[in-house]
């Protein structure tokens, strides 16, 4: 039980570490090329809109939870 929560703790944290060196990851529809092809025609790839890069989603929860403490607090 130890163990498990010890290798939890391990794979969050490196999970945490490679988001904030890492923000951005291949898209996983178009594996990074930015186009996808679909009956026999190659169009722009609709997840990414050929940016060819997505927001890694704890770094997305690290941005809103950012900008959820940065309103709710006093200047």
């Amino acid at each position: 039980m130890l163990t498990t929560m010890a290798m939890l703790l391990i794979g969050a944290g490196g999970y945490a570490v490679l988001c904030a060196v890492k923000p951005f990851a291949p898209c996983r529809k178009c594996r990074g090329l930015g186009q996808v092809e679909r009956f026999k025609k190659t169009r722009t790839c609709p997840r990414c809109r050929g940016k060819v890069l997505r927001l890694r989603v704890g770094r997305r929860a690290h941005n809103y939870w950012r900008r959820t403490r940065q309103a709710g607090t006093r200047s």
